[in-house]
């Protein structure tokens, strides 16, 4: 199979890096992003994990996949896939408005960026979270660094991150 890649952005600010789908690594993932792609919505910047953002969508997989290449301390560049059922979100401490109320759906499927060091999947309500690192950032991941910074410290609303074929 030769290489496939996607194009995630953030539309407001302008900015968008390329990543290489890690076909070899997680298969099943890989094939369940990119059947689905493009996906996206309303970016969130993460409180617990350290430096990442992420956008939750519906389940869209036929069937959700295994663990694949699993790692609970994403690097710089890490695409993660995570599965959560809608009480695990449900809760108002995870702070998201109404729009973004998951309760309801028995699936929210959360695809995130890591774009800095030090990160550790970790919930203070559930303990590990382990997430299938389905893709690596190619290219950008400095701007959209930069980016993600920004929207850490001046807010994520009107934001979207989206994931597109490249």
């Amino acid at each position: 199979m030769s290489d496939r890649f996607v194009e995630l952005s953030l539309d407001k600010r302008g900015v968008s890096c390329t990543a290489k789908l890690l076909d070899d690594k997680a298969p099943v993932t890989c094939v369940a992003v990119w059947d689905a792609l493009p996906l996206g919505g309303d970016v969130y910047h993460a409180k617990y994990a350290r430096n990442e953002i992420y956008t939750l969508v519906p389940g869209f997989a036929p069937q959700e996949p295994p663990l694949e290449n699993p790692t609970v301390t994403p690097i710089p560049g890490d695409l993660c896939y995570f599965t959560f059922s809608e009480t695990v979100l449900g809760t108002d401490s995870y702070g998201y408005e109404t729009a973004a109320d998951h309760r309801g759906r028995t699936t929210v499927v959360d695809l995130a960026l890591f774009y800095e060091r030090n990160n550790l999947l970790i919930n203070g309500d559930t303990g590990w979270v382990p997430g299938i690192v389905w893709g690596t950032v190619v290219d950008g991941l400095d701007r959209m660094a930069d980016a993600c910074q920004d929207l850490w410290r001046s807010g994520a609303t009107g934001e979207t991150l989206n994931f597109r074929r490249a």
